[in-house]
């Protein structure tokens, strides 16, 4: 792993004027500014920092997962532009766990900025893995830290508090200003029996509310869950259930790859029950390998087989561990359910275990999935009530003790859709907080404290950065809406050869795709090329027309066709090449709906 050159006493060190008067931009000394630009009203995206005079501190780097109308999309990562422009001013992105919706965007954002990166071991294996597949030549600046430990970032000072959630080396960050302390909890739950025996440590935070919290960030998953969260243990115990009534049976589980609790959980009871384990998926094994490696897993080398020896292995002595309890389409439990899958084909001798619950969006994808298995002859278990997943983050009454230990002046509920945030607050409200000092964020919301008392006050540019394979779009412009129109209205390309003088000199081609395929087609393409004919007649002789306006006069004689024959127009693409001119000329402009 890579560690930072920079010190533990800073990253880089404060621009600031000092903590009286005003900074160079004019932002008051005295003043910390709280800046959410993802993870609020929303599941995933999660990147917020802390703005103090001259510097910055930035927490969580992540990305979310698309939601089906995002046509095409692999995923979605906030703008972070505002930090982008202000990256001399960053002094440290702390990141609390290893997640894909806290560290999936740095590989597209860090490069940008190229700040340190600070986080635990399990964290940082995690970021290196994806920055190396990603962005191979960069070589990040990345600082271990652990819980206990406080790291200097200039004005900010960054303790790490030992939390328990699904994945192991997880943090809360305790953040000492000029201002005042900050407690940012992470995701977390109080699971008094965690499989690595690493609890939430309730005793820092205590000490924490006794020193005096400015501002409590906490997490809002699961505030609409009455009581508290399940021991990860109680999966582990449904696992030995399901070994010991299925014992004729292959058993094929599907989880979230980085929940390695659960993976070691599988790895134990596979071998009480003399079973082989085979990793199906690329972020299974990967994942998987690292945790081992790192010793943050215990698994022996021989419990584990190949894919290639799935088929010699008798199916009373194996347990595959799959991607693919989110239904995502090139998973390996999703090819498995499509017939698809090299190595392994389902059938009535086969179990299959989701242990997961459908992330907010995905239950179409998990339920069409689960349709599937049933198709292929398998037993299913994939109900909740089951016990075969438990959460990873804190339900109600765990977020009134950490909301009691604490103590804080203000409060900021964080990670979760807009009415978890709201219940969340009015829980805050319920264990004493002041009513004017919880807050309600959306992304780019800016967040003052001065004095003690916390104010939204402005905004800074904020929004989604649309990810498809390499290439970034803004959420906001053309991507998504072409390919909805397309989707919808389908697609005609034509393309015509005219000379000097743009008559026609050659047959017109057309060529239609999901718009209109009936016996009207041909009649049709007659109308539409008699249609291009009548546009093209006023300019036969004239070769001094501009060959940029020739596209648009076909296009509204061809729309005064399609008029005829649907309600809506297809994307409709003239290409006119021009006898003697180097390149066609294309209309590229786009069909009135």
């Amino acid at each position: 792993m890579r560690n930072s050159n920079a010190s533990r006493s800073g990253s880089r060190r404060s621009r600031s004027g000092g903590q009286h008067g005003q900074t160079k931009k004019g932002r008051p000394a005295g003043e910390l500014r709280w800046v959410p630009l993802g993870g609020m009203g929303e599941i995933g995206k999660n990147l917020s920092f802390f703005e103090y005079g001259e510097e910055i501190l930035v927490v969580d780097c992540g990305l979310k997962f698309p939601e089906e109308e995002m046509l095409g999309i692999d995923f979605v990562i906030p703008d972070a532009q505002y930090l982008v422009e202000n990256r001399h001013r960053i002094q440290g992105i702390f990141l609390t766990h290893g997640h894909e919706d806290h560290i999936g965007g740095l590989p597209f954002i860090l490069p940008k900025l190229d700040v340190p990166v600070y986080g635990t071991r399990l964290t940082l294996g995690l970021v290196e893995n994806k920055l190396n597949e990603a962005c191979p030549r960069y070589r990040p600046k990345l600082v271990e830290i652990r819980a206990g430990e406080t790291t200097q970032a200039g004005s900010f000072s960054v303790q790490g508090i030992s939390v328990c959630h699904s994945i192991p080396d997880s943090l809360g960050f305790a953040i000492r200003t000029p201002v005042g302390l900050v407690v940012h909890t992470g995701d977390f739950k109080l699971d008094a029996t965690p499989i690595d025996g690493r609890i939430t440590d309730y005793s820092a935070f205590a000490e924490l509310g006794k020193e005096g919290v400015l501002l409590l960030l906490s997490d809002s998953t699961n505030v609409e869950r009455e009581g508290f969260t399940a021991s990860e243990r109680t999966v582990g115990q449904t696992f030995e259930q399901l070994f010991r009534l299925y014992k004729d049976r292959r058993i094929v589980i599907s989880t979230f790859a980085s929940n390695l609790h659960r993976a070691q959980q599988v790895f134990q009871t596979a071998a009480r029950y003399n079973r082989k384990v085979a990793l199906v998926g690329r972020s299974m094994i990967s994942y998987v390998e690292l945790a081992r490696k790192l010793g943050y897993v215990d698994a022996p080398d021989d419990l584990f087989i190949s894919q290639q020896d799935i088929e010699s292995t008798p199916p009373n002595r194996l347990v595959v561990l799959t991607t693919g309890s989110q239904g995502e389409p090139f998973s390996g439990l999703v090819l498995m359910s499509k017939g698809e899958h090299r190595q392994i084909r389902l059938g009535s001798k086969d179990l299959v275990v989701i242990s997961a619950t459908p992330i907010p969006g995905n239950e179409k994808l998990v339920s069409r999935t689960v349709n599937l298995l049933f198709a292929c002859g398998a037993e299913v278990v994939y109900d909740r009530s089951q016990a075969i997943h438990v959460s990873g983050h804190a339900s109600k009454e765990e977020l009134k003790i950490i909301l009691s230990l604490v103590r804080p002046k203000c409060f900021a509920a964080v990670h979760g859709e807009y009415r978890h945030q709201v219940r969340h607050v009015q829980l805050a409200r319920e264990l004493g907080v002041p009513a004017k000092q919880v807050f309600v964020l959306t992304n780019g919301d800016v967040l003052k404290l001065v004095d003690g008392k916390g104010q939204i006050s402005g905004r800074v540019p904020s929004g989604s950065v649309l990810v498809d394979g390499v290439a970034l779009g803004e959420s906001e412009g053309s991507l998504l809406r072409e390919r909805r129109e397309l989707a919808e209205d389908g697609l005609i390309a034509l393309s015509l050869v005219v000379d000097e003088q743009f008559r026609i000199a050659s047959p017109i081609s057309i060529e239609s795709k999901g718009f209109l395929h009936c016996q009207d087609a041909k009649d049709l393409y007659r109308e539409m090329e008699g249609a291009v004919r009548k546009a093209l007649e006023p300019l036969a002789g004239h070769p001094e027309t501009d060959p940029d306006s020739v596209p648009t006069l076909i296009r509204k004689k061809l729309r005064d066709v399609l008029s005829r024959y649907s309600r809506t127009y297809p994307t409709l693409i003239p290409l006119v090449t021009r006898l003697g001119q180097p390149t066609p000329t294309k209309g590229r402009k786009r069909s009135a709906a």
